[in-house]
């Protein structure tokens, strides 16, 4: 009797439990529609970026912006790089953020491993998310910057204000080059850690096309002759301006995008994992069952077995 009352305890809690998971189950895919959504829509004005910035990069602009600078050769690893790591602020999400801390230490180590004598001093770590915040700060490994305010609703705003001092300091010549760590998202159940260089910008190829130069009557030509032009330009004010007003917005949008794959990408490992804990918990549930029905039929019988022996004892 004993055993069958531990069973029915077992069984009400692991129904309790499944009821649990199943409900955080429906309330992740809702709020991962919601997020692939924004993902979604992020994506095309990126790709309008690049294109544009493509087209109108030059090799002679890169010493003219800071944003396209790169470091010489013998100055690499004098200043230090800054690697923005993106977690969630919850847990209950499988192996998502355990995943992207360890990609954030593997390139931590990659980076100050080409530091030479410089050691940590090569890396800067910025941690946005509770997740990443708690491991760092458990290992005791010093933090530039941590942000735990942003949550599972990133904005363009939350962007600017992560990407915006980093982009000041690369300008100013006091980093080497800017990073993120996030989850780029493929699908939801494909959202592997990624390293994103941003800064300096490497422009997107731009498939063989020219840029149209602004000239007196305001159409495009080519600068190469030997390269086939297939678009033209009507550039205004001129090609310099414009990228000068372009490549902020690029690096800006660059962080929005990490913000809200990994959003999507946490959405979908919660997802996942509630389903897989609902599954192993349905299992668990039949398992019980059966043992207590088989215990139950068993008390059941040894009962019978008393009173069938109880009555044949009385007749005689």
């Amino acid at each position: 009797m004993a055993k069958a009352r531990e069973l029915k305890r077992r069984i009400r809690s692991i129904s309790s439990t499944r009821q649990i998971t199943k409900t955080m189950e429906m309330v992740a895919t809702s709020r991962l529609k919601k997020a692939q959504d924004r993902v979604v829509a992020a994506r095309p004005y990126a790709a309008a970026l690049a294109e544009v910035i493509g087209d109108l990069y030059a090799p002679e602009l890169a010493e003219r912006f800071p944003l396209l600078r790169r470091p010489a050769a013998d100055a690499v690893g004098r200043r230090p790089t800054a690697v923005v790591l993106i977690t969630s602020n919850r847990g209950l999400c499988g192996g998502f953020n355990a995943n992207l801390i360890r990609e954030a230490r593997r390139r931590l180590q990659e980076l100050e491993g080409q530091g030479g004598a410089g050691g940590a001093g090569a890396t800067e770590l910025h941690l946005v998310g509770k997740k990443g915040v708690a491991y760092f700060r458990f290992t005791r490994r010093p933090v530039t910057s941590q942000r735990i305010d942003i949550g599972d609703r990133p904005t363009p705003q939350h962007a600017a204000q992560l990407i915006t001092p980093l982009m000041t300091r690369f300008a100013q010549g006091e980093l080497d080059a800017v990073e993120i760590v996030f989850a780029k998202f493929n699908s939801p159940m494909s959202t592997p850690p990624t390293v994103l260089r941003v800064l300096p910008i490497t422009p997107p190829p731009s498939d063989g096309r020219t840029v149209g130069r602004s000239d007196g009557e305001g159409r495009g030509r080519s600068d190469s002759p030997t390269v086939r032009q297939s678009r033209f330009y009507i550039l205004k004010p001129s090609p310099e301006a414009i990228l000068e007003a372009l490549l902020p917005l690029y690096v800006n949008n660059q962080m929005y995008r990490a913000l809200v794959e990994t959003a999507a990408g946490e959405h979908g490992a919660r997802r996942t994992a509630m389903k897989n804990a609902t599954d192993s918990a349905g299992d668990i549930l039949d398992v019980l069952r059966r043992t207590f029905n088989r215990a139950r039929q068993a008390q059941i019988t040894q009962e019978l077995a008393e009173i069938v022996g109880g009555a044949e004892a009385l007749k005689g």
